[in-house]
């Protein structure tokens, strides 16, 4: 075999390498947005001021410069190669400095986004059976020593 066929066939061995192990790429999670607690949401009542609700519920993903009585609170979550999202969209509108409504378009994916995160967090504490409580031993009183003092 000449050194032409050689190099010709190890480029193809190579590039068939690296051809079939393109698939095998690794696909982050994306998380983008604030991802809201609906506790936190659901505390956002009418007649709250903007420094307030943005102390409760972070900085808005959208303020819009022209229309800035709206702030949007986007969240998405994609996981790896998944091609489906998990959405959360809530809007706070203002007049003036006071929230005057709230709405909660995607609002149940939130719930199902903060469940999934709360299950994340702590498996092993869900799945382990609870120990019973230890019985309490009683120890007896010290006893004197042998010439008189206390221990």
């Amino acid at each position: 075999m000449s050194a032409f066929p050689r190099a010709a066939l190890s480029l193809i061995l190579v590039l068939g390498a690296l051809l079939g192990s393109g698939g095998c790429v690794y696909r982050p999670n994306i998380q983008q947005g604030n991802l809201l607690k609906t506790e936190d949401v659901d505390q956002v009542t009418a007649g709250m001021t903007r420094s307030q609700v943005r102390y409760l519920l972070g900085t808005p993903m959208l303020a819009d410069p022209f229309n800035p009585q709206r702030w949007d609170y986007i969240y998405t979550h994609q996981r790896g190669r998944d091609r489906n999202r998990d959405r959360a969209h809530f809007i706070v509108w203002f007049e003036g400095d006071k929230v005057s409504r709230v709405e909660k378009p995607d609002l149940p994916e939130l719930s199902k986004v903060s469940e999934q995160q709360k299950q994340a967090k702590a498996p092993a504490q869900a799945d382990a059976p609870a120990l019973p409580p230890s019985p309490q031993v009683e120890q007896p009183p010290p006893s004197p020593r042998p010439d008189g003092s206390p221990n």
